[in-house]
């Protein structure tokens, strides 16, 4: 059996079978080895301008989403829910109030019906399935090449979903069928909040995570001895009593609204909350992603200089701890950069889309670094000679 997971070259392969698993024995030479790096390489320098654009990009979005947060801010509109008033059409609004919902949703195709007051039905289907998991260890030989020892283990368990059994690496034995049924949700028809009406874009917001009185269901022969291609179905609702809603105006219902600096905004939480906590929790969220956001660009980063310099532990491979010492030199001098590199890209972002906040910041370091020359000048003077 000749194979490679990553295009090198691979002198021989050993397969020893179990019941349950198997383990595969791959060995790549030291020339194999360089050609892949040097793939990399070429990989590592594509990788870094897009963790650069991610970077520069996620600055651009975070200001646009703050400015549009500060605008729907300044002019949404609290409103009763009583009754809607044509002269906000397409104005920002804000309306909480408790729900309405003549009929609950149901799944007709399993006959369930949500308890009255259910906003959304969902339906969790699980398959009892085989399941595969891998583990490599990677040794380096004496003169540059490596070998990788990996054992594929089989399984059955529950998975929500079909597991693609086509996809491992013994389909052979393990193949999963297609379920019969399969997770999906339902939404209350005619929902309103008072006078509004409400519809999917706003119910979908909302999470379906309380249990409803329905024990869950087995689709098979034996619960006590399931096999594989046997289901497990349960249900979950949403029944908020109240919500809350900013978005505009339209018709009797609601869409996102445009703001100048370019966002749509429509936000929807679960009970009666003001505006301003909602917009407070939106400024949350966004600070949350944009920190979220710099740190995958950061890994990029990280990963494309990793890439760069894999050639040199490659190359002192061929006495392993010396490509050893090389790799985690190489490792640190890649966090190094990154930790260099990645608030550059950021500050020439904020020079872009802050100027003013990115020239405050500069002058503050300006001057703490005056003060501090300053300060070791005048102790420098006062030493005694």
């Amino acid at each position: 059996m000749i194979d490679s997971s990553d295009g090198g070259e691979i002198s021989e392969v050993f397969t020893e079978t179990t019941q349950q698993s198997f383990t595969e024995t791959t060995q790549q030479s030291w020339f194999s080895r360089i050609g892949g790096a040097l793939t990399g390489l070429v990989i590592g320098l594509l990788l870094m301008p897009a963790g650069g654009v991610l970077l520069f990009w996620n600055e651009g979005r975070a200001v646009q989403t703050a400015r549009s947060l500060t605008e729907g801010a300044g002019v949404v509109v609290s409103v009763a829910t009583d009754r809607i008033d044509p002269a906000r059409e397409g104005r920002l609004v804000h309306v909480a109030g408790t729900l309405t919902i003549p009929s609950p949703p149901q799944d007709a195709e399993l006959k369930v019906t949500a308890p009255a007051g259910a906003l959304r039905l969902f339906r969790r289907v699980e398959m009892y399935q085989w399941l595969e998991e891998s583990r490599s260890e990677t040794r380096n030989r004496l003169g540059g090449g490596t070998e990788t020892v990996t054992t594929y283990s089989y399984s059955r368990g529950w998975r929500e979903g079909r597991v693609d059994s086509a996809r491992f690496h013994q389909p052979e034995g393990h193949q999963n069928p297609q379920p019969r049924w399969v997770s999906r949700s339902w939404n209350a028809e005619n929902a309103r909040l008072g006078a509004f009406r409400l519809e999917a874009p706003q119910i979908n917001e909302v999470d379906a995570e309380q249990d409803i009185d329905q024990p869950t269901r087995f689709i098979g022969q034996d619960a006590n001895a399931p096999r594989v291609g046997d289901l497990r179905v349960s249900w979950r609702m949403a029944k908020p009593e109240s919500l809350s809603i900013v978005a505009a105006q339209t018709g009797d219902g609601f869409g996102p609204y445009a703001t100048r600096a370019g966002d749509a905004l429509m936000m929807v939480q679960t009970g009666r909350m003001p505006a301003a906590a909602m917009f407070a929790a939106a400024e949350d969220d966004n600070a949350i992603l944009t920190w979220a956001l710099r740190l995958a660009g950061g890994l990029v980063i990280f990963f494309a200089f990793w890439l760069l310099f894999a050639p040199l532990k490659v190359l002192a491979d061929i006495i392993p701890p010396l490509g050893w010492l090389v790799g985690f030199g190489t490792g640190v001098l890649a966090a190094m950069l990154t930790l260099v590199v990645a608030p550059v890209i950021i500050a020439i972002a904020w020079l872009t889309f802050r100027p003013l906040l990115a020239g405050a910041v500069i002058l503050v370091g300006l001057a703490l670094a005056f003060g501090i020359s300053r300060l070791r000048r005048g102790r420098v003077v006062a030493a005694p000679a």
